[in-house]
């Protein structure tokens, strides 16, 4: 399995992403320099999070023009599986690979800290070693990570069972006091129509090690190794 790290200037979270893929997963890994166009060689890539161009004008909104996202929405297009992590979720947004848009914290403060993850579908690239409603402990770190849509999109992303993390309580409750940020109906990720991309504000390489005080984040990468060993 040969996974691709997308690097734009201002990304920060590209070398916790490489540890886990090569040192926990045992994958081949490569960073992705964002002026390179061709991805095709790869069986999954990653878009982590961080501050791409320092977050300036808004967040994600210059990283969509670069090069390297020609080649990813090909990739998307043809079936590859792509994964936004926090900063790469707003990416994914801005570039029109996913629905909605992320804004500032409705507390329009930064926020890091544990939270707790609700599986909505377990039916997905990213999810299939997971199972419906089981929740995971997993961290986030964003200062613009709510999630809005209007009520159309919403009631597209319900049928199209497009939702597949929300933020909840340790029991799986979706309450508004486990909304860290403010988003729409609690989402925390969601994918394409197809299923094959996904956008996610928490951070999973955060969460792949007890040490780090948590490996749920491992359902989720097993569940994309699950699935690329199924396609070949």
């Amino acid at each position: 399995m040969r996974f691709g790290i997308v690097v734009f200037p201002g990304t920060n979270c590209d070398r916790d992403c490489w540890h886990v893929v090569k040192r926990v997963l045992n994958c081949d890994v490569e960073f992705v320099w964002h002026e390179e166009r061709d991805v095709s060689r790869f069986d999954c890539i990653i878009l982590p999070g961080g501050f791409s161009y320092g977050d300036y004008l808004r967040v994600g909104a210059i990283a969509r023009f670069s090069p390297v996202m020609e080649g990813i929405r090909k990739f998307a297009e043809s079936g590859g599986l792509v994964i936004g992590i926090c900063n790469g979720f707003q990416i994914l947004v801005e570039a029109g690979l996913l629905p909605g848009a992320l804004v500032r914290n409705n507390t329009t403060h930064f926020v890091c800290k544990f939270v707790n993850l609700r599986v909505e579908n377990a039916d997905t690239p990213f999810t299939n070693q997971c199972t419906v409603g089981q929740v995971l402990r997993i961290p986030i770190a964003h200062n613009d990570g709510r999630f809005f849509c209007d009520e159309e999109n919403l009631r597209r992303l319900e049928e199209n069972k497009q939702i597949v993390f929300r933020y909840c309580t340790p029991e799986g409750e979706v309450t508004e006091e486990a909304n860290p940020n403010g988003s729409v109906e609690n989402i925390a990720g969601i994918v394409n129509e197809r299923g094959n991309v996904l956008g996610m504000m928490p951070h999973p390489e955060r969460a792949s090690e007890k040490l780090l005080g948590s490996d749920d984040g491992l359902f989720i990468w097993r569940s994309i190794l699950s699935t690329l060993e199924l396609a070949r």
